[in-house]
């Protein structure tokens, strides 16, 4: 795990969790929601006793940080910065991989999946207004998808499956065979076609 910061955000940080009067207090580090298209960075207090013994446990000069263990894959490259302006400071906190950690051949085929949902295959959606998300994977060889937003109802979703989202999927991902919709297509309040 790759996790960057700077000492002007240590020299920060650690200034905040002494004003807090509690010996040994830590900031926890975490991503709500990670892996969506929602995820976000999050800092937080950490007391001695609120510590996880599944925390990945990250020791610096100035302060000590406790990394989720879910949001490990997500905080890979993440880069905290402190900058001092003439109203103050700024905390900047940038996570790359936040909605979508880096996968590799052997990452689980579930992360597999979700990057090419994210990188390859909604951004071509979003322009109607649509996203495809996963919902499971079964025996580890069938994906099965929801569309939302402009997909759900609309009359074109056979064709975007089939010819589209299968098809890139079943390319980019070795091992997966079939790609099934548990979308129900009757609803059409928002739909594109």
């Amino acid at each position: 795990m790759n996790i960057t910061i700077t000492d002007s955000a240590q020299e920060y940080l650690s200034g905040l969790l002494e004003k807090q009067g509690v010996e040994g207090m830590a900031v926890r580090m975490f991503i709500q929601q990670p892996g969506t298209p929602y995820a976000e960075t999050c800092l937080a207090y950490s007391r001695p006793e609120e510590k996880d013994d599944t925390d990945e446990t990250l020791e610096l000069p100035k302060l000590r940080v406790y990394i989720e263990k879910n949001s490990v894959p997500f905080l890979d490259e993440a880069f905290v910065d402190y900058a001092t302006e003439k109203m103050g400071g700024q905390l900047t906190i940038k996570a790359p991989n936040a909605k979508m950690p880096k996968v590799s051949a052997d990452s689980p085929i579930e992360d597999q999946i979700n990057y090419v949902l994210y990188s390859d295959i909604n951004p071509g959606l979003a322009a109607h207004g649509g996203e495809v998300k996963l919902v499971e994977v079964i025996d580890g060889q069938i994906a099965v998808l929801q569309f939302g937003g402009g997909c759900q109802g609309c009359s074109a979703v056979d064709l975007t499956l089939k010819e589209g989202v299968e098809k890139t999927l079943i390319e980019k991902i070795p091992g997966l065979t079939a790609v099934k919709d548990e979308t129900d297509h009757t609803v059409t309040d928002n739909a594109f076609m």
